[in-house]
């Protein structure tokens, strides 16, 4: 992490400071780009990340969310250094409104201070909503025509490609219960989990390609 300031006095405009967050997910990158870029923008700090594509755990984003105050704006340089999928990028966001943070992607040039970045991200939202529901109805529709040709549980534990990609995105649905997920598609707690990590690294290899 870099720290250009000793103390937490706030900025003259904002009464905050612009906190960066930058990430790279192979050892074989490094973190130049985002670090130039933040530090161009006034960030009085960095916290940077070096985590594998396969490693879900984020130390440093956990330790920038939790410094921030009321009044600071969190500043990525691109909205996949945050978030590892879309409604993962929003529920990181929406916490922060609620804490009074702001949010800052300068790729995008997304600003949740102005009127424009919050209909934004407001969008952003809508849309993994629409994605979550999109995926329970077909999800849904899927099983009705499953048991009306008589697979009604019993088959084998395999899943296709797109029904991976079902599960995956079910499971990051806070409210979607698990042993409900295992029941619609005929499969195990183990197998759940195995796939959802799988989807997981996909996910993030996409990101980075």
């Amino acid at each position: 992490m870099i720290d250009s300031h000793d103390s937490r006095t706030g900025d003259v405009l904002t009464g905050g400071w612009r906190v960066g967050y930058a990430r790279v997910s192979t050892d074989d990158q490094n973190l130049d780009l985002q670090r130039d870029a933040l530090g161009r923008i006034g960030c009085s700090q960095v916290y940077e990340e070096m985590a594998s594509g396969k490693d879900a755990a984020r130390p440093q984003l956990d330790a920038c969310l939790k410094a921030l105050r009321p009044g600071d704006t969190l500043v990525v340089w691109r909205l996949d250094r945050l978030g590892r999928s879309l409604p993962d990028l929003v529920r990181i966001v929406t916490e922060l409104e609620v804490r009074g943070v702001g949010f800052e992607s300068l790729t995008e040039k997304i600003d949740t201070s102005s009127a424009t970045g919050k209909l934004t991200f407001h969008l952003f939202a809508a849309l993994a909503e629409f994605e979550r529901n999109l995926i329970r109805e077909r999800t849904a529709a899927g099983l009705a025509a499953a048991r009306a040709r008589g697979r009604n549980g019993g088959r084998p534990q395999k899943l296709t490609d797109e029904e991976k990609r079902m599960v995956a995105l079910l499971m990051k649905d806070r409210e979607t219960k698990p042993g409900d997920v295992c029941e619609q598609f005929g499969i195990s707690r183990a197998l759940l989990y195995k796939t959802v990590k799988e989807q997981r690294a996909i996910e993030e290899v996409k990101l980075h390609v």
